[in-house]
């Protein structure tokens, strides 16, 4: 079993400007010995700059996972929809939507992804130190916390929520396919319709994804308005003062539940994707989602560096700002595009001047202003009881038709 790191561990060194360990004969047995004995412990709390690691222990969560005893329980969950697929056959796939044999792939898709472009991720902030929207400096070991800034104890609650998160997702995700017949839509196209053109596709995927950023939007806002939400739900992201792309989704599990809710399926329900859209859709907001926690903010962003020419785009260094800022980040709350947070008063440059102003937008060159609050009178949670609204009179129709 992994031994639990303690203060006198050196992998809780505290390292100089230069980002060199402190040089001590036995503290490097100790760093070396304990690294290669528990992966979680070297992913977590040793800088990557010290040469006794290995590359799988840079990014040990990436594709094999920081944690043994959860990357199982994913597997176990991915694979699970293969095995009843293959003793239910077509039985179990549902009408009007893709075969729930595509669905497990998707998923599995999905999980691929995210490792490997955690990986590459964290390979560019950690081969390019110029390129991070924050100093090299801040993301140095200190007693007791590791690259983000959070402890051992706050790591192994995370850690369980890792786990609630993924069967929870797994249960919404499966529960929903047959419950509600069509949000993961099939190749067919309805009698009398014809098959959506490049241009249709493409209005609707940005209507789409406004949907889907405005339900989070308010969401993210309400979790930091809201004090019971703030400090029982969303504060637990927020122990990450200095973001990595590990720990995107390293919430709260039912704040990932909520968002899976608010974001994806209210989306796809008000402003339905065909089959190819919604396989890009997806997997571009996996990129986005990773891309937003990554610490980097320039050209290796695939994601932002495509969504830039929207109005009001905003890049990773912004919720690198919005991280910083601890309960004070109540600002730039949009999950994608940035429309949100100019129309109601939230957005903030960040480190727009990281990189020599590379990734800095027209609205960060030209952003005046203080941030609007809201009025007293108003709840952030109104636009979300209206949104929930408008997806059951939509689910309603459906099922009349």
């Amino acid at each position: 079993m992994c031994k639990a790191p303690t203060p006198t561990d050196s992998v809780y060194t505290k390292l100089n400007k230069d980002e060199k360990p402190e040089t001590n004969d036995n503290a490097d047995d100790v760093t070396t010995s304990n690294a290669r004995a528990c992966p979680t412990v070297a992913y977590s709390f040793t800088e990557p700059s010290d040469k006794s690691l290995r590359v799988k222990d840079h990014f040990s969560s990436l594709l094999f996972g920081g944690s043994v005893a959860n990357t199982v329980l994913e597997l176990v969950l991915l694979t699970a929809p293969f095995v009843a697929v293959n003793y239910g056959g077509e039985a179990l796939n549902v009408e009007r939507s893709m075969p729930l044999k595509e669905v497990a792939v998707f998923f599995l898709v999905s999980s691929i992804v995210r490792r490997v472009y955690n990986a590459y991720l964290e390979a560019v902030y950690f081969s390019f130190p110029k390129l991070r929207t924050q100093s090299p400096k801040a993301h140095l070991l200190k007693q007791k916390k590791d690259l983000m800034g959070r402890d051992q104890e706050q790591l192994e609650l995370l850690d369980g929520h890792d786990k609630w998160t993924m069967v929870s997702q797994c249960v919404l995700n499966f529960g929903l396919y047959f419950m509600l017949p069509g949000l993961y839509p099939s190749g067919e196209v309805a009698e009398g319709l014809e098959e959506q053109s490049f241009q249709e596709r493409f209005l609707r995927l940005i209507a789409n994804h406004y949907v889907m950023s405005f339900g989070m939007y308010w969401a993210h806002r309400s979790l930091h308005v809201v004090p019971y939400l703030w400090d029982k739900i969303h504060s637990i992201h927020h122990w990450a003062k200095h973001p990595l792309s590990r720990n995107t989704y390293e919430d709260h599990w039912f704040d990932n539940f909520a968002n899976a809710i608010i974001g994806h399926i209210y989306a796809q329900i008000l402003v339905p994707l065909d089959r190819p859209t919604f396989w890009f859709s997806h997997i571009f907001r996996i990129l986005e989602s990773l891309e937003k926690h990554s610490g980097v903010s320039c050209g290796f962003n695939l994601a932002y560096s495509a969504q830039q020419w929207l109005p009001f785009a905003q890049m990773p260094h912004h919720h690198d700002w919005h991280h910083e800022g601890f309960k004070g980040s109540n600002y730039t709350f949009s999950s994608i595009g940035g429309l949100w947070d100019c129309v109601f008063g939230t957005r903030k440059g960040g480190r727009y001047t990281a990189n020599n102003s590379a990734a800095a937008t027209r609205e960060d060159l030209q952003a005046k202003g203080k941030v609007k609050e809201l009025p007293s009178w108003f709840s952030p949670l109104a636009p979300l009881v209206g949104l929930t609204a408008a997806v059951c009179m939509k689910l309603n129709q459906s099922f009349e038709n």
